[in-house]
């Protein structure tokens, strides 16, 4: 597996000095993370495909854009790659032609099930998807086939994004590439590192990914007096406090994250859904555990003899970003740190990430965590 980096800023383009050089007409499949304002340019597609002539160009609006050992804002960053015993094949949706979010990506993973398939990389839109149904509906379509991926970010304006296949992005797109043989070993690790408060409740009234009562008192008022001085600020500063959500028969928690609050209802809209009868409990960033974290998660996509990966794809989330601030290198640093400053590694801040827990579990969507799938190509 060769790749090269690149990034496109002010209509130019600039290549990273690392990484294994390929030219570009070499390349089969090419990832564009970029800001919003970026993708919404009539002729962003059209200046990909010309640069990369024969590969497949998937394209996602971020919140933030992840280069090697930095994290940049207003640009477009991409990774061009070719492989040399693994095959790829794309598909994508619109969430509009479906009823719900469960039977797009059921029917979108179907088109690309085969008997060799071995990973499944997902792009999605982020605000008209509901994440959760999403990944059941992967799971259910590719059942033992490990699917990682995240939903489009929008510079934490949560209001629409924007993804492409081989086509100008739009809103409501959902995209699946498919990777296949037994060449590719694909790993994967995530990991949050919040601080859990206050006592554990139990969601009595919701419906999907929009949440009513706590323990039967309103949510957004409970959650207000949980935030103090903070509840002033929202719905900005849901994403600074997610909830711990334990759904009935799991065991392991994930994170929600809030993306808006409806005044009028009383109610919280999430990013993935929030059952009745799930435990529920506040959480605060550490700084130091979020770091850890993120340690965490390279050190979990480690393959045998701790050989390097040909490629490290990261997915982060947007609310992380905004804890750390102008520190946001620190994660992708420690990143680093683990897998080698010679891995090529590429990604983007999001509005909800998709990962499994553990190698050999189904996939699941989660919010603030920092989310690693790192590639390698067998000779």
């Amino acid at each position: 597996m060769t790749t090269s980096f690149y990034q496109f800023s002010e209509d130019t383009w600039s290549r990273h000095p690392g990484g294994l050089l390929l030219t570009d007409d070499e390349a089969q499949l090419v990832l564009c993370f970029a800001a919003k304002e970026i993708l919404q340019t009539s002729t962003i597609y059209e200046t990909v495909q010309l640069k990369f002539p024969n590969a497949d160009i998937a394209m996602t609006s971020t919140a933030g854009e992840i280069y090697q050992d930095t994290v940049q804002d207003n640009t477009m960053v991409v990774v061009a790659m070719r492989f040399s015993g693994t095959q790829i094949e794309t598909a994508s949706v619109s969430i509009t032609d479906f009823k719900n979010s469960f039977e797009a990506a059921k029917q979108l993973a179907n088109t690309l099930v085969a008997d060799d398939l071995a990973y499944l990389l997902v792009l999605s839109d982020g605000c008209l998807v509901n994440g959760s149904e999403l990944v059941k509906g992967f799971t259910a379509a590719a059942k033992q086939v490990p699917v990682t991926g995240g939903l489009a970010g929008d510079a934490a304006e949560f209001k629409s994004t924007l993804v492409g296949l081989n086509e100008q992005p739009a809103e409501g797109k959902i995209t699946a590439i498919g990777f296949y043989g037994k060449k590719l070993v694909v790993t994967h690790g995530s990991k949050g590192g919040w601080d859990v408060f206050g006592l554990e409740k139990e969601i009595t009234k919701s419906e999907s990914n929009v949440l009513y009562e706590i323990d039967r008192e309103n949510a957004l008022a409970l959650y207000k007096k949980y935030l103090g001085t903070d509840a002033e600020d929202l719905p900005g500063s849901a994403l600074l406090f997610p909830l711990s959500v334990t759904v009935p028969g799991a065991e392991k928690p994930i994170v929600r994250t809030i993306l808006s609050i409806d005044e009028e209802r009383k109610c919280m809209t999430f990013a993935g859904d929030v059952p009745v009868g799930s435990k529920v409990r506040f959480m605060k960033a550490n700084f130091d555990k979020l770091t850890a974290a993120a340690a965490t998660a390279a050190q979990k996509t480690k393959f045998v003899n701790n050989r390097r990966p040909d490629l490290a794809l990261l997915i982060s989330c947007v609310g992380r970003k905004l804890i750390y601030g102008p520190r946001i290198d620190e994660e992708v640093e420690a990143v680093n740190d683990i897998l080698g400053s010679d891995v090529p590694t590429i990604g983007f801040y999001a509005n909800g990430e998709i990962s499994p827990f553990f190698n050999g579990g189904s996939c699941q969507l989660h919010n603030q965590t920092m989310t690693i799938t790192s590639f390698y190509e067998l000779p």
